[in-house]
């Protein structure tokens, strides 16, 4: 009987070990596969895009800055180049070296 509870014990243990590492074993593989959703990245129309879309999409920057980057667009026209957008306060040479490659000025 002594025998038999032990066993059951180490199985449970078991169970339970390997339960536990059920999550880290999720976040290596969406680790993994970290390069080819870079790959896929979505990109945005600085030109003609919606505060919320310029938002969601580029890296480091909240709704107020991507309102801010609308509010300058609709004050002085398009931008013309990746550099002009530095211009918007809270854009900074950072945040464009971050998001070129997301960054369209169709």
């Amino acid at each position: 009987m002594l025998e038999k509870t032990k066993k059951m014990l180490l199985i449970g243990a078991s169970l339970i070990a390997l339960a536990g590492s059920v999550p880290a074993i999720a976040a290596s593989t969406e680790k993994a596969g970290s390069p080819v959703s870079e790959q896929t990245q979505h990109q945005v129309n600085i030109n003609s895009a919606s505060a919320v879309d310029i938002a969601k999409t580029l890296k480091g920057v909240g709704l107020k800055t991507a309102k801010a980057v609308v509010a300058y667009r609709e004050a002085n026209g398009a931008f013309e180049s990746l550099e002009s957008i530095a211009m918007v306060k809270g854009i900074g040479s950072r945040t464009l070296k971050k998001n070129s490659a997301r960054i369209l000025l169709k």
